[in-house]
């Protein structure tokens, strides 16, 4: 795998370097990196994933660097750090459609294998912003490095790609999940170009910007915690019990309500949990939507899936958790959304 050397943005001081080589002077700096450093890189990445019928998109594995977390629910509620924020959600612009955000983020992982995680559309100032946890776009096991061959499928449904695949051009995560390993800062957004989709004759053609094509959900941030909100996910592994409720080849939903959290393993004392019986592995990444509507399918990316945990220890996976959205994830958020694409073909 092609392991890419880190970039490093300090919001408001523009460019720093190549390498971090200091603590930043702000606590809500931002990491950037490339996913792919051309169109005829990214085209390949794209032939990659659609290349005999999507075989690689079947063949590929749920990703589960660690899903299970162990914590426990804290008697105190969430205090907003600031001033609470919205980003409104948008619909797709064709009339009549509804919006097909959620879908599965697949790439290569430093064990040379195809992997997916869960993942969703967000609105942004140029329309192709994808979030998901950051552990689905770095591997962290050695010097952090991005995944390989980073790509989008809004919409997924037991191995079709009914909105395009959408190939990744560069990640934005938080300086202390790369510096610190920092499971409260365990989140991404990723700028992708134009979608592709494989036309009659085999060969790919331009599907469109991904906001324009499937909507985009909403962002709240230092909010204080909501009586519930709807997880969507791809789960696919096993409840520690041995069951196994969920097949990853379909999207999935859970409603449940949302808490503040402290972990043990790994140390983390700024999360939310929710109740939901999503087990780990293929549900890292699920998006949780506060104010959630059924008529229009659009709510606000109030949380992210990180982990799971078995609260009440019967052998089956109760709370979803994810780090608490605050200003510094409205942050990276800014500056992943000042961040144009473009077309592969």
């Amino acid at each position: 795998m092609m392991r890419r050397r880190l970039l490093t943005l300090a919001i408001g001081l523009g460019l720093v370097g190549a390498t971090a080589v200091a603590a930043p002077a702000q606590a809500a700096d931002v990491v950037s990196a490339p996913l792919t450093f051309s169109t005829a890189n990214a085209l390949q990445v794209a032939t990659f994933w659609l290349a005999d019928g999507g075989a690689n998109l079947r063949s590929a594995t749920p990703y589960a660097p660690q899903t299970e977390v162990h914590g426990e629910r804290t008697s105190t509620d969430v205090v907003p750090p600031g001033k609470p924020g919205l980003v409104s959600p948008v619909p797709p612009e064709a009339e009549g459609e509804l919006p097909q955000t959620s879908g599965k983020v697949f790439f290569v992982g430093a064990d040379g294998q195809p992997h997916w995680c869960s993942g969703i559309a967000v609105q942004s100032n140029f329309r192709n912003l994808v979030a998901t946890a950051a552990h689905c776009v770095y591997d962290m096991e050695g010097a952090p490095a991005t995944v390989d061959k980073w790509a989008f499928v809004p919409g997924y449904f037991e191995g079709t790609i009914p909105s395009g695949l959408y190939v990744g051009k560069q990640a934005f995560v938080h300086y202390d999940f790369t510096q610190y390993r920092d499971h409260d800062r365990d989140f991404a957004f990723v700028n992708v170009y134009a979608g592709v989709v494989p036309s009659s004759s085999g060969a790919l053609t331009t599907n469109g910007r991904l906001v324009d094509i499937v909507g985009g959900q909403g962002l709240a941030f230092n909010q204080t915690n909501t009586p519930a909100v709807d997880v969507f996910g791809y789960p696919a592994g096993p409840h520690p019990d041995g069951t196994r409720p969920y097949t990853g080849e379909t999207l999935e939903r859970s409603t449940g309500q949302t808490f503040a959290m402290r972990l043990a393993s790994p140390l983390a004392d700024q999360l939310i949990g929710v109740d939901s019986s999503f087990t780990g592995e293929g549900s890292l990444g699920s998006s949780w939507l506060r104010s959630y509507s059924d008529d229009h399918r659009l709510g606000y990316l109030n949380g992210i899936t990180t982990g799971v945990t078995d609260t009440d220890g019967d052998g089956r996976y109760d709370t979803g958790i994810s780090p608490y959205f605050d200003s510094g994830l409205h942050t990276v958020f800014r500056a992943a959304g000042s961040y144009a694409t473009g077309r592969i073909i």
